[in-house]
């Protein structure tokens, strides 16, 4: 055996990923539920100007990255697309969203979201203490 690190990721990889992960959830009787999403704000010229994306799983929904050019921020665009994820799985299987996010990035907007302080990882920077959130899906 050899453990090797890829540079980018390949469709074997994925496969495999892909499953083990729905074989061990059928073994433990749980529905996986599994799917990736991306959901991009463009602008008039079709520019991409924000992207949020994630994971749904099990019973929960994973924001995994919410980024906003930085000559669009504080235009409500973060807020639209963490709304459009709120949207897409609402009324489904998923009982909640969570996400994480760094001391330096947007914990006070994620909180003004109506998403609950779970957990902080305080760092002996802050600015790199990891918070993480919950919000219950209706």
């Amino acid at each position: 055996m050899k453990i090797v690190k890829k540079s980018e990721p390949e469709k074997k990889v994925g496969d495999f990923i892909n499953e083990a992960f729905t074989d061990y959830a059928k073994s433990s009787d749980v529905d996986l539920n599994f799917e990736e999403y991306w959901f991009v704000a463009e602008d008039t010229n079709g520019n991409i100007i924000g992207s949020i994306t994630g994971r749904a799983y099990y019973n929960e929904v994973h924001i995994g990255d919410l980024i906003i050019d930085k000559n669009h921020r504080r235009q409500n665009i973060g807020s639209k697309l963490v709304s459009a994820v709120e949207e897409e799985y609402s009324n489904r299987c998923f009982e909640k969203i969570t996400l994480t996010t760094f001391g330096f990035q947007a914990p006070e907007f994620y909180k003004k979201l109506g998403y609950e302080l779970e957990f902080v990882r305080e760092d002996k920077d802050p600015k790199l203490s990891k918070y993480f959130y919950c919000k219950a899906l209706r």
